[in-house]
């Protein structure tokens, strides 16, 4: 926009003058569009010309052919792979479920473990307690019998002093006394 400002000129003067630019400019604006439109309207004639003109451009059917029966192939074997992948995740549940599963019975069997080890080693205890609860019994007894036995014994000696003192005396007559033996 070259507008040039009178300064001496009245203000209806200068409107005139920067709408008659502006009309000059718009006008300019307008010519360069079109001309550009006009330039895009023929490249585009002549890609078309080009590209109807190469058959590289256009589809070839053989090619075309191959590449739908690459793509039924690629199909099916992303099919296959899709199965193994579903039969993969298949058996991968079923040996995490068979893993759970050792492993709540490595537990239970860790559990039992301790528990058995713990009475192995409170079995000694056990078996010595039950062992003295019987042995006191027998004790008693055998303390009984050498009790009496003691005191056989010394009727014993006793009797075997008296005896002793009746030999050296033949003529006197008196009747022996036996200890009595009580039942245990």
């Amino acid at each position: 926009m070259n507008a040039t400002v009178n300064i001496d000129a009245s203000p209806s003067n200068s409107m005139t003058m920067n709408a008659a630019n502006l009309h000059q400019e718009i006008s300019l604006l307008k010519a360069e569009l079109d001309q550009k439109d006009l330039l895009v309207q023929q490249l585009s004639e002549e890609l078309f010309r080009l590209v109807k003109g190469n058959a590289a451009f256009l589809p070839n059917p053989e090619i075309h052919g191959q590449h739908t029966e690459e793509m039924r192939l690629l199909a099916d074997k992303l099919s296959g792979v899709e199965k193994q992948l579903i039969a993969s995740q298949a058996i991968i549940q079923e040996r995490d479920r068979e893993a759970v599963e050792l492993r709540q019975t490595i537990q239970e069997m860790s559990d039992r473990n301790r528990m058995l080890e713990q009475v192995v080693q409170e079995l000694p205890n056990i078996y010595r307690a039950k062992f003295a609860e019987r042995i006191v019994p027998i004790k008693q007894k055998i303390e009984a019998l050498q009790k009496e036995n003691r005191q056989l014994h010394i009727e014993l000696q006793s009797l075997s002093f008296r005896l002793s003192g009746r030999t050296r005396r033949p003529n006197t007559q008196q009747r022996l006394e036996l200890p009595r033996v009580m039942p245990a």
